[in-house]
This record gives structure tokens, C-alpha cells and sequence, in this order.
């Protein structure tokens, strides 16, 4: 047996939206089930995110750490945002998510890994990139607002997240994910046989 996600749509006879807001919105369906029955699944709709693990020369990941009111929590993470755009290109998206929070370019990207954040309540999918060759960027910086405007950087060995994350002193989806796929792909076949940055997504296909 092969060990691999798969698509699948059940049935729906019906469908509504009672809540919508600025990015994300709730929708409601009626499932028909295997054994023909029909249940009320209730679940967040929303755009997709990127987020970029970028590695400087000296093993260090960029971090920033921010204010999450859901959880009630200042949280170090790697930098990421919304898809803003049906069918923008993830690849554009990270480079904008990682020079607006960071003022930082990088010249050699790959996809890390892709997952589905919470998928028995929430239809987000994140793509995380592999960005090293990392230089500042050029320009003005970003001006940030609201939560952003009270984010602290740092760079951080690559080693210390790890410990970080498996003392459960780390909990942001995207960092733990993207720091321990890093060792993983270090230990397996290596950093440079990771994805091209333009791989195939098929949780929210793109044109290169």
C-alpha cells in the first residue's frame, strides 16, 4: 500500500455561509456519509498562506516573534501571509511575506514542505519554502501596523528551534513544521534535493 494523500469529495447536499469576514469565512455542508447518512460539518474556508524558513550562512532561522489574540500569546514564528489573490504564484507571495516582514531577499528558494494546518476544521493550506543566500533588501521598509507593529526579529540557530520545539517551548504550526522538515531533509537526501520553488501545488494551483 502506498502511504500518500489523496483527493476525495463526498456528497454534499447543501451548502451555506454564515459568516464571512475580511479574509476567512465559515461555511456549513451537509455531508452524506458512507452509510448514507447526512451530518452538518462546519469549517473555516480559507485563501492559503506561505511561510519561508530562511537560513542564513551562519545556520541561523529568521524569527519573529508576534502577538496572537486567538491564543493569547506573543509566539516566535517564520515569516508568512495569506495567498491575497486567487491563483497567485506561492513563490511571489513568500519573497512579498519575507522582504514586508523581514526587508530581506534570499537567491536560492525551494519548497520545504506542504500541509494542511487544521484540516478537521479549516481548509488552510501552507505552503513553507527553504530560502538561503540571504542578503538585505534594497529599498524602504515595509510599514507594518497593528500586530506587526510591536513584532521584535532574531535569528536563531537552527539547533536551538529544534530543542525549543521538542521542549514544547515552541508552538506555532509553521515554525515546528519547518524546522523539523529541515532536519528531515538534511538527514535524507539533502537540502538541494528539495522541490524547485515552482513545484506543483495542488491545494491551490498556480501559474508559474
Amino acid at each position: 500500500m502506498t502511504i500518500k494523500d489523496t483527493p476525495e469529495a463526498w456528497e454534499i447536499r447543501a451548502t451555506e455561509t454564515p459568516f464571512t469576514g475580511n479574509k476567512t469565512s465559515v461555511r456549513t455542508d451537509d455531508v452524506v456519509m458512507p452509510d448514507g447518512t447526512v451530518v452538518h460539518r462546519d469549517y473555516q474556508v480559507h485563501p492559503g498562506s506561505v511561510a519561508v524558513l530562511a537560513l542564513d550562512d551562519a545556520d541561523r532561522v529568521l524569527v519573529l516573534r508576534q502577538y496572537r489574540h486567538p491564543v493569547r500569546h506573543k509566539l516566535w514564528e517564520i515569516p508568512a501571509g495569506l495567498l491575497d489573490v486567487p491563483g497567485e504564484n506561492p513563490l511571489h507571495a513568500a519573497q512579498r511575506e519575507l522582504y514586508e516582514e523581514a526587508h530581506v531577499k534570499a537567491e536560492d528558494w525551494r519548497v520545504l514542505t506542504d500541509v494542511y494546518t487544521t484540516p478537521g476544521g479549516c481548509d488552510e493550506a501552507v505552503r513553507i519554502f527553504l530560502a538561503r543566500g540571504l542578503s538585505e533588501a534594497e529599498g524602504e521598509r515595509f510599514e507594518v501596523e497593528h500586530e506587526e507593529a510591536d513584532m521584535e526579529l532574531a535569528r536563531v540557530p537552527a539547533e536551538e528551534l529544534v530543542r525549543g520545539v521538542l521542549a514544547g517551548e515552541l508552538h506555532n504550526n509553521c515554525l515546528v513544521v519547518g524546522v523539523l522538515s529541515l532536519v528531515a531533509a538534511r538527514a535524507g537526501d539533502g537540502l538541494d534535493a528539495l522541490r524547485p520553488a515552482q513545484a506543483p501545488w495542488p491545494a491551490r494551483p498556480f501559474e508559474a
